[in-house]
């Protein structure tokens, strides 16, 4: 459902592994670039959904959210309300990726909040470790919420290590989020086993680095980012969060 990385390489193992089809939402990257990319991977074997997972807040206080289907560009830093009421708007699928997981996730209260415009909680993430989700699929559970998982691959190899098997053709993207926002019928699946534990565990260890060196360059030396809501592409529409 989920991946950050797309090229060649990311293509070839979907299709190995079977999937029809992959959403790629990378962090700050804006929704024209993200079409254009996925729509350069897409082929008849294998769909590219364009995404966007908006990271709401500040560097402080920072949520993730989800959303497919977008028609027009939403920033970072923006409030998690407003980012919510911007997806409403453009009627897309909202996700919560990674519920209550590290400082990054939307909690219970915020699943309580905004239960009635959330299309579906991730119950499954390599990245977690398996309390963390436990507790996805009890807030699935307890929210009454459908579930959804993803490979959320930062590293090529995660590819098709988890995935949704929907009772329903999806040949689009506008399927995709129709099916989501439908509540179809699913299967959460991912792969088990050594292999399987260790890939997790590299991403898990690649969050080292995300949350190390790559933050300091995104914070201190690369200036201000294409998603930033003061950026002129968004023509002042947004007020961020500082």
């Amino acid at each position: 459902m989920h991946v950050k990385v797309l090229d060649e390489g990311v293509v070839e193992r979907a299709k190995a592994r079977g999937l029809d089809a992959i959403a790629y939402a990378p962090h700050f990257t804006r929704l024209p670039d993200v079409r254009e990319r996925a729509r350069r991977f897409s082929d008849e074997d294998l769909l590219v959904v364009p995404g966007r997972e908006v990271f709401t807040g500040s560097w402080r206080n920072r949520k993730h959210v989800l959303a497919l289907g977008l028609e027009e560009p939403v920033p970072d830093f923006i409030s998690l309300g407003d980012a919510m009421a911007e997806f409403d708007r453009q009627d897309a699928a909202v996700l919560v990726p990674h519920p209550e997981f590290l400082t990054v996730g939307l909690d219970a209260g915020d699943l309580a909040a905004y239960r009635d415009r959330i299309d579906a909680v991730e119950a499954y993430n390599p990245k977690h470790w398996r309390h963390h989700d436990r507790r996805a699929r009890g807030l699935a559970r307890e929210y009454d919420l459908p579930a959804y998982t993803s490979s959320y691959a930062h590293l090529r190899r995660t590819i098709g290590e988890a995935w949704v098997e929907f009772d329903r053709r999806v040949d689009s993207a506008r399927a995709l989020v129709d099916a989501l926002r439908d509540g179809v019928e699913r299967r959460v699946v991912h792969r088990t086993g050594l292999g399987h534990r260790l890939r997790c565990a590299a991403e898990f260890a690649h969050l080292g680095w995300e949350n190390s060196w790559k933050k300091i360059d995104r914070l201190f030396l690369s200036g201000t980012e294409p998603t930033h809501p003061d950026h002129i592409v968004y023509d002042g529409r947004f007020e961020g969060v500082y």
